[in-house]
């Protein structure tokens, strides 16, 4: 599989809708998470991301111009032990709560399927990075938009090579239905030396009128010390 610049597979879709990245920096002292959304409607990009206690929330940045929290407002970022959980809806807290029971990822996720908002069906898209480094995706998504049958894909990474990493995103661009993500997560470059850096070039990537609110996390594989940066629109 080839490897592939990030910020210029953002700057060519102007709709991927949500992201995640899950990787290993170029010295290989790190592992590396990011997570974004946009939105297209006035209640999707009505939205921020605010650190909490174990990881990150959604939050309305307006409160009064919020019209249905239902699917946008969640935890997409959790801690659990020195493992930390991704994803793009509320079933971080379904593997969260797995994790502690001594259950699996892929457990948890067999019993969630793809969104319920027809005729999008959106893909629930979720990561698992591991305090060793290595980590696992997952996208659950309908057949073709039959929501009759729900299609569940897991990639296990156990050993990723500095500077790479892999990103599993909703939609393959815009459209009316949202076409869904196809294939395998993207093999992409990750030479940023910090996550400063990697959120920059990621949030200057993201169309301006649909990006919403960034997160990137570089956890030191010594120690899980790490370093986060947030960027919101609002």
């Amino acid at each position: 599989m080839e490897t592939q610049l990030l910020p210029a597979l953002l700057r060519a879709n102007p709709y991927p809708g949500r992201g995640i990245l899950l990787g290993r920096s170029a010295d290989g002292q790190s592992a590396v998470a990011a997570y974004f959304i946009m939105g297209r409607s006035e209640n999707s990009r009505n939205r921020v991301f605010v650190e909490t206690e174990d990881g990150i929330r959604t939050q309305a940045h307006d409160p009064s111009r919020m019209t249905d929290p239902s699917l946008i407002i969640y935890h997409p970022v959790r801690q659990v032990g020195r493992g930390l959980v991704v994803t793009n809806g509320d079933q971080t807290d379904t593997i969260r709560d797995y994790l502690l029971a001594g259950r699996t990822f892929a457990e948890a996720l067999r019993s969630r399927e793809f969104e319920p908002d027809a005729p999008n069906y959106t893909p629930r898209i979720s990561g698992l990075l591991s305090p060793d480094g290595s980590f696992q995706l997952s996208i659950l998504k309908s057949a073709d938009g039959d929501p009759s049958c729900c299609l569940r894909h897991f990639y296990l990474y156990d050993n990723p090579l500095p500077g790479e990493g892999r990103f599993l995103h909703t939609y393959q661009g815009d459209g009316t239905p949202l076409p869904s993500f196809e294939g395998e997560p993207v093999r992409t470059a990750l030479t940023f030396p910090d996550p400063e850096s990697l959120a920059d070039e990621l949030w200057e990537a993201l169309h301006p009128e649909n990006k919403v609110a960034l997160f990137v996390r570089y956890i030191r594989l010594e120690d899980g010390t790490y370093q986060q940066v947030l960027r919101n629109k609002y």
